[in-house]
């Protein structure tokens, strides 16, 4: 028999109700409403038709967030690896090593990119100092676009990997040893499968936002380098009624997206707990 809430569980509830409400279904229910309505608020497939116009930054985009979740997993786990094998004390320093940044304003953490990328900031300044006529031109590169998104989105790669490998049960690794395996063995066919639910949580840790972000495109991309955010964000700024409803359709386009690829990645979970490869 279910057990019945009380009026005062009820009531505590509300804010969280309130909160879902007007800051998550309500904006959702407003992009649908603009998505599907043209200006003159009619309902219309026109502006999901313009859509294909807009192709090209949609790919640019993925594969931009695809490069930078595929170079987050190969440094974020063996980051993980080492923190969670490591010393409690030596542990505690790394993990502050890695907090500290996200201490910091993501913008700031990308301006802080800029004056090292610049053509007169640090690097080039040194390459300058060592004999090089003119600065290499890092700025406005997708180079530094994916730089960008490596720098501020590492974090969430390597702490749920972290806790996956700090929760493995040692007998695991010493059973792998009394059976033959090598260090190297023990951590592709034991470690690695048992954390693939930490694995695939970073993934979309990264990938969400990398797809979505405009501030590091607009910052390191030197305004050569639009991706879907940058022109949601160019959509909605536009004085123009026209121009939130294409907004509103590539914000849907881009939810729709995210939900596919999460849905996916939580498939891959649920379907794959973890086991060891023999």
């Amino acid at each position: 028999m279910k057990k019945r809430l009380s009026l005062l569980e009820r009531m505590a509830a509300v804010p969280h109700i309130v909160w879902v409400v007007l800051f998550i279904i309500g904006p959702m229910l407003f992009v649908l409403y603009f998505a599907f309505t043209d200006k003159d608020n009619h309902f219309s497939f026109s502006n999901i038709g313009q859509l294909a116009t807009y192709s090209h930054i949609f790919l640019l985009s993925v594969l931009f967030a695809l490069i930078a979740t595929v170079i987050c997993l190969l440094i974020g786990y063996p980051l993980a690896y080492f923190m969670a094998r490591s010393k409690p004390s030596t542990q505690k320093i790394l993990m502050i090593l890695l907090m500290l940044p996200m201490w910091v304003s993501l913008l700031i953490r990308t301006y802080s990119l800029l004056v090292l990328l610049d053509n007169g900031g640090l690097i080039n300044s040194l390459l300058m100092a060592m004999g090089r006529k003119e600065p290499i031109r890092i700025i406005g590169t997708g180079f530094a676009v994916v730089l960008g998104m490596i720098y501020d989105f590492l974090p969430y790669m390597v702490l749920p990997i972290y806790t996956s490998i700090s929760k493995l049960d040692n007998r695991y690794l010493e059973a792998a040893a009394d059976l033959g395996c090598t260090p190297f063995g023990t951590i592709f066919r034991v470690v690695l499968p048992l954390t693939v639910p930490g694995i695939l949580s970073g993934i979309t840790m990264v990938f969400v936002p990398s797809i979505s972000t405009f501030y590091i495109s607009q910052k390191l991309g030197g305004g050569k380098m639009e991706l879907i955010g940058d022109t949601i964000e160019r959509q909605f700024k536009q004085a123009t009624a026209s121009a939130y409803h294409i907004g509103a359709a590539l914000s849907l386009v881009m939810m729709i997206l995210i939900l596919i690829s999460t849905l996916f990645l939580n498939k891959i979970s649920d379907d794959d707990k973890g086991g060891v490869l023999v």
